[in-house]
């Protein structure tokens, strides 16, 4: 520790006061001559800290308000380190903890983390080290600003973090993320909830559509009435007017008996159409009908029925190209598009992939009767560097390999690439491959130029403002590659 603490300050790290705080760190010692100096240091390093001489209080604070990062000693009276990282573990997953330990306990460190661990540092501590390894975590767990975002606005959540201990509106409880874009479209869309504008979201395959419609569904007046989904694009041609306004008993072979259909079965609440940019021109002009008259009429009926439902629409599709191409009607697209909610893809989130990965697990853990405690280094940053074509949906369906196929707590690299691999063995539609190859290849690029921009765009053939929208489409910064 002392080592630690003579060493002088770094002048690049700059001062703490003068630019945001790289991460909140707590940290645990009940040595308070210690504690105090290892607070200054790492606060002039440009760390906001906290400070608990005790892990009862470090409890405490971790559940008033969540740290990045902690950083404990491991030889403590009352509860030890590791009794503290036990509790931890169970109550906050994904909550990174370095531990500080002599010599003679380094064994109990290293099962330490096969338990989900982050790292241990032995005394006497190195500067470079320990800073190196704060870092390291920070940047894994997606954690680093995440007190800038808490301070810009988002109530005193961490970036909206969901999970068990957190207090927050019950009807975005199945959104896991601490991503300032989600955040402010959050915000968005509890405050669209509250009226009666239809609403279209947009976003790519795998992005959560569906989860984000409920969620506004539930945040709506609405919310005590029933919230009915249809994916136009699975349901054939033939059947689908059926499936939208019921028929009746005999209006068609196979008809059997009477249908009520989900504009009824929504009655009084929400109606979500999923894929909508599949519909059939045809039955555009049935639906908008219907929504202009508020009224439906089953197949094989004289008799319409008055209808009372919200509308909630989403497409993968560019519905204004499509628009313009004659492929999906105008007037039905502005009674749909009255509010738009954009989702992003998980590539511009990459924040959220430790917190998503940590849910999945913890779902996945209990159904496959394992214990699996979360991901090495190793692994979670291989994953966070993975282009993810597939968003959200690729990402749980890697998570459940991973809980498939280790024998471990913790996932090593080499699950995590066998998961990966098995996830390619389907081929990806068109644009899903044309976007991975991008992405691939401008990473590639970037490697090669060691983040010149000017030297990666002349060897793609490419001028200078074109190439940084290509590297802005993927979530890329060149400042990254640059040695």
């Amino acid at each position: 520790m002392q080592d630690l603490l003579d060493r002088p300050t770094s002048p690049t790290l700059g001062n703490p006061m003068a630019t945001e705080p790289k991460g909140q760190l707590l940290i645990v010692d009940d040595d308070a001559d210690l504690l105090k100096l290892l607070g200054l240091r790492l606060k002039a390093s440009g760390y906001s800290v906290a400070t608990a001489s005790n892990s009862q209080q470090a409890l405490s604070i971790i559940a008033s308000e969540r740290p990045d990062l902690v950083l404990t000693d491991l030889r403590m009276e009352g509860m030890d380190g590791m009794a503290l990282f036990s509790e931890i573990s169970k109550r906050y997953s994904g909550l990174p903890v370095i531990m500080l330990t002599a010599h003679g306990t380094i064994p109990d460190a290293v099962a330490a983390t096969k338990e989900g661990l982050f790292g241990y540092l032995t005394k006497p501590y190195d500067a470079n080290e320990l800073l190196a390894q704060i870092d390291r975590a920070l940047t894994l767990h997606g954690t680093h600003g995440a007190i800038a975002r808490t301070r810009s606005g988002t109530g005193g959540r961490r970036g909206g973090l969901i999970d068990n201990n957190t207090s927050v509106g019950a009807w975005r409880a199945a959104i896991v993320t601490r991503s300032p874009t989600m955040e402010e479209l959050l915000v968005r869309t509890e405050r669209v909830a509250q009226g009666e504008a239809s609403v279209l979201i947009q976003g790519e395959s795998g992005t959560g559509k569906e989860v984000l419609a409920r969620a506004l569904h539930e945040a709506s007046p609405r919310a005590g009435r029933p919230f009915v989904a249809l994916n136009c694009g699975a349901i054939p041609e033939a059947l689908l007017e059926s499936e939208l306004f019921g028929h009746r008993k005999g209006a068609f072979t196979g008809a059997i008996a009477d249908h009520t259909g989900i504009f009824l079965e929504a009655d009084g609440g929400t109606l979500f159409l999923d894929e909508i940019g599949d519909m059939p021109l045809a039955l555009q002009v049935k639906l908008l009908r219907a929504l202009e008259a508020r009224e439906v009429r089953p197949v094989g009926s004289v008799q319409s029925v008055p209808v009372d439902v919200r509308i909630i629409s989403a497409s993968h599709r560019d519905l204004v190209r499509a628009r313009d191409e004659g492929l999906f009607r105008e007037d039905l697209f502005y009674r749909l598009n009255v509010v738009t909610l954009q989702l992003p893809p998980l590539r511009e989130r990459r924040e959220d992939i430790p917190l998503l990965l940590m849910h999945f697990v913890k779902r996945l853990s209990a159904r496959y009767a394992k214990r699996v405690t979360g991901f090495s280094p190793d692994a979670l940053s291989m994953m966070l560097a993975a282009p993810w074509p597939g968003n959200i949906r690729q990402l749980m369906n890697v998570a459940e390999q991973c809980v498939a196929l280790v024998t471990s707590d913790i996932v090593p690299m080499s699950v995590v690439e066998q998961a990966m691999q098995l996830g390619k063995d389907s081929l990806d539609g068109f644009e899903e491959a044309r976007k991975e190859f991008e992405y691939e290849y401008l990473t590639r690029l970037l490697k090669l130029t060691q983040g010149s921009v000017t030297q990666a765009a002349k060897i793609a053939k490419r001028n200078r403002t074109e190439f940084y929208k290509l590297l802005q489409r993927h979530g890329l910064e060149a400042a990254h590659f640059k040695p």
